[in-house]
């Protein structure tokens, strides 16, 4: 992956904030968003470039040294944020990506002291209530364009090490393992034990399993 789309909308607009969210479609713990500007592409090698891609593609040991090179480097900025299960349940998993897309605005919008010229989302919708924002939805952004993939990447390994996290709380769920997804393991696991607190009754309401 290049920079060539940033690169083409930079004489126009100088703060370009790439979003993507991780964790839409699982039967446990957040949704998770982030945000991402780049600052400085001078801090961006080649072999980054190269590296980085939509989250699902890479492997774990891939996407943390992506993590791990951006925290030392100051030409990234981003902002992480989440909506729990609970918040899901009560305004359903749209709305709740939503919220978590404007809420990661909002914070590296604070971070960097700057409002974005231009806010690229993976996907087709944009931010209700941003009206004043220039917005633009990309399908399968996190394949295209390099500020969406980075988001991609961080969201999803910040997810998967909560989830991990998780699963030292919630041990017989096996979360280091799925993550969350509804997998056939994680199935059986819900039949045989029932709901924890961090399962979204909204996502099993079809699911027999013990109360």
């Amino acid at each position: 992956m290049n920079l060539n789309f940033e690169r083409k909308y930079w004489g126009k607009y100088r703060y370009i904030f790439g979003l993507d969210e991780v964790g839409r479609g699982p039967l446990a713990g957040p949704v998770v968003s982030c945000a991402v500007c780049i600052l400085n592409d001078k801090d961006i090698s080649n072999d980054l470039m190269k590296m980085v891609n939509d989250s699902k593609k890479l492997t774990h040991k891939k996407r943390e040294y992506i993590c791990n090179y951006i925290k030392n480097i100051s030409g990234i900025k981003y902002a992480l944020s989440l909506v729990n299960c609970k918040e899901i349940d009560k305004i359903n998993i749209l709305n709740s990506t939503l919220k978590s897309f404007k809420k990661s605005v909002i914070m590296l919008e604070k971070k960097i002291q700057c409002k974005p010229d231009l806010i690229l989302i993976d996907g087709r919708s944009t931010i209700p209530g941003f009206d004043d924002y220039n917005q633009k939805g990309i399908i399968s952004g996190d394949s295209k364009i390099f500020s969406i993939a980075l988001a991609s990447i961080i969201a999803k390994e910040y997810r998967d090490n909560l989830m991990i996290k998780y699963s030292k709380k919630y041990p017989k769920y096996l979360f280091e393992k799925h993550k969350g997804y509804g997998t056939k393991e994680h199935i059986s696991l819900i039949k045989k034990f029932g709901l924890c607190d961090i399962h979204r009754k909204s996502f099993v309401k079809n699911l027999k399993y013990e109360k």
